[in-house]
């Protein structure tokens, strides 16, 4: 049943004849717009996280102007409303800190202005995250834009990969094996145009996520930035969203248990990040759902990797995926592990929306009888060192790792870890199991993407490029590895990584799905007895609510004060 023009949200500041009303007419009509233009229409947000130093965003200022197309063409009124950029490449300690900052915004932009429905521009990392959780919270009708992958680089012949590659040759350079000559080309090649990262980083991963849960429209995550497709999927947001509002399609009517098994099973076919985990947990609570790492094992357990797409693909990047189908083709391969009766933002089933997607070239693409590893993209391990579990990328490692023990080489913080892996002096074995804690949610604070710890330069002299790492910090989704990430509880509240020291025994087990230390329980209650809380990171302002409020990695690291559940009530501003 369609909304009547009396009915819409923002008629409630426009429409009554008292002098409040007054005030918000006559507003908009000092900005030029006439009555005719907001009267009886839906009024969209266009809620816009571009900014001059987010360069996986610097096309979004022109993508509001075509949604903002769109949206009039459907008969709305567009209002563009900015929004913090949560810049992967500059942003300090980490975008993490702030991807909770913008969903606080994203949701309070909506609910404070005479917004009917929302289109919400983001990709990078944190972005995409962020502005639906603000979203979801609102729960009005909203459409996600992906920010879109940029192009392949390009070096000395070869295609570079954003952030894989950075690794790879950034080793290459320690180790010698390349110049600084090299190494400047790599710099000057990597980043060829406007989007975000074009392997299957984090952005990648939560935009495809975004389209799988519902809320993006049917292979708009997989346009690259340059591509003039990428200008046609913001008009036909503009115009779709329109839509949307008269139907009253909203997350509430969108999200439930089945479409986020479904972003999850998407997630695991494509070679997922890491990050994947904490930020679909936290976006399913704030649907009011119970999203958890026990859903991510159990995916793990039965969708392979059929994502060519590196970092655990071997040789393709995102222009490769778009041309070879994109996330349409990749959800029809694995179709029999979809809900494919759940509703989407097309007001269509996932059915519908990927009926006649084709795979164009099955390498990139492939079946499940020619995976790229045999299970999903992610394992999630517990134990007496992460009785909350942590995470780890099987189909990204020396296989050799998947089952391993060795003395752990423990270190408390960063800078120090960072300066004793360039001692080419440095006690250390290819064996051993080189640890970073104090890295989590409040100790790093944010959770810096620092769990790709970098491998000692001794070791790279000897032609060693994977070893066993182990922490309380995320890494970036286009790292690669054997790194044992997000362990839970986190060591600066006090989590049994706190408890290691250098020389005990770390056991890891993938296939068991094990992670323990070698340390009897006598002994760690005599550590844990010991143990004294570091101080305290912040006495003021955002960094002090943050630590204050925010929740441990395996249940999103959300703010406790942001729970919420559809349904419950929602504090609508009041109009005098």
């Amino acid at each position: 049943m369609r909304k009547s023009p009396e009915e819409l949200r923002s008629a409630r500041w426009f429409g009554p004849a008292d002098l409040r009303s007054f005030g918000h007419r006559s507003r908009a009509m000092q900005m030029g717009l006439a009555p005719e233009e907001w009267r009886g229409k839906p009024i969209i947000g266009i809620v816009n996280t571009w900014s001059d130093i987010n360069p996986c965003h610097t096309h979004l200022r022109a993508r509001a102007e075509d949604v903002k197309r769109g949206i009039l063409m459907a008969g709305g009124l567009p209002i563009e409303l900015p929004a913090i950029s949560v810049s992967e490449s500059f942003q300090k300690p980490t975008t993490m800190m702030y991807r909770n900052f913008l969903a606080m915004e994203t949701e309070e932009l909506l609910r404070s202005h005479p917004i009917d429905g929302a289109v919400l521009l983001g990709g990078c990392d944190k972005s995409t995250p962020g502005l639906t959780m603000g979203a979801i919270s609102m729960d009005i009708p909203c459409i996600f834009v992906p920010a879109g992958p940029m192009l392949r680089g390009h070096f000395q012949g070869k295609t570079l990969g954003s952030g894989s590659d950075s690794w790879k040759y950034w080793d290459e350079l320690r180790a010698g094996t390349i110049t600084e000559e090299d190494w400047a080309g790599v710099e000057a090649g990597i980043a060829r145009s406007h989007g975000t990262c074009m392997t299957m980083g984090t952005a990648s991963t939560m935009t495809a996520i975004a389209e799988s849960v519902g809320l993006t429209l049917p292979g708009g995550s997989s346009i690259p930035a340059a591509d003039s497709g990428h200008i046609r999927l913001c008009s036909e947001s503009g115009r779709r969203i329109v839509e949307m509002v008269w139907e009253d399609l909203k997350p509430s009517k969108i999200l439930t248990k089945q479409s986020f098994e479904n972003a999850i099973a998407v997630a695991m076919a494509m070679g997922c990040s890491t990050n994947a985990i904490i930020h679909l947990i936290a976006m399913g609570r704030r649907a009011g759902l119970d999203v958890s790492l026990d859903d991510f094992e159990n995916y793990s357990r039965r969708v392979p990797v059929i994502g060519n797409v590196r970092p655990t693909g071997s040789q393709y990047l995102m222009e490769d995926f778009f041309y070879a189908g994109g996330i349409r083709a990749l959800m029809g391969n694995i179709r029999e592990h979809l809900h494919l009766d759940c509703i989407t933002v097309t007001g269509k089933t996932v059915a519908e929306n990927i009926e006649g997607a084709r795979v164009y070239n099955d390498d990139v693409i492939r079946t499940q009888d020619r995976a790229i590893y045999r299970e999903g993209s992610l394992a999630v391990l517990k134990g007496n060192l992460s009785p909350d579990g942590c995470v780890i990328k099987p189909g990204a490692m020396d296989q050799k790792f998947l089952k391993h023990s060795g003395p752990a080489l423990v270190f408390d913080d960063y800078p120090s870890m960072k300066k004793a892996v360039e001692d080419e002096n440095l006690d250390i074995t290819p064996d051993h199991v080189l640890v970073l804690r104090n890295a989590g949610p409040q100790g790093g604070p944010g959770m810096p993407e620092w769990g790709m710890l970098p491998m000692p330069k001794k070791l790279l002299k000897m032609g060693i490029r994977d070893m066993l790492r182990l922490s309380d910090a995320r890494m970036s989704g286009t790292s690669y590895g054997a790194c044992v990430l997000h362990v839970s509880p986190e060591s600066y509240v006090g989590g049994p990584l706190a408890l290691l020291r250098t020389g005990d025994i770390v056991t890891i087990d993938v296939d068991a799905r094990r992670i323990d230390m070698e340390v009897s329980d006598e002994e760690l209650a005599a550590r844990r007895a010991a143990w004294v809380p570091p101080p305290k990171r912040f006495e003021r302002g955002y960094g002090w609510m943050f630590s204050q409020h925010i929740q441990q990695a395996h249940i999103g690291a959300d703010f406790d004060f942001l729970r919420t559940d559809f349904g419950a009530p929602v504090s609508e501003p009041v109009i005098y």
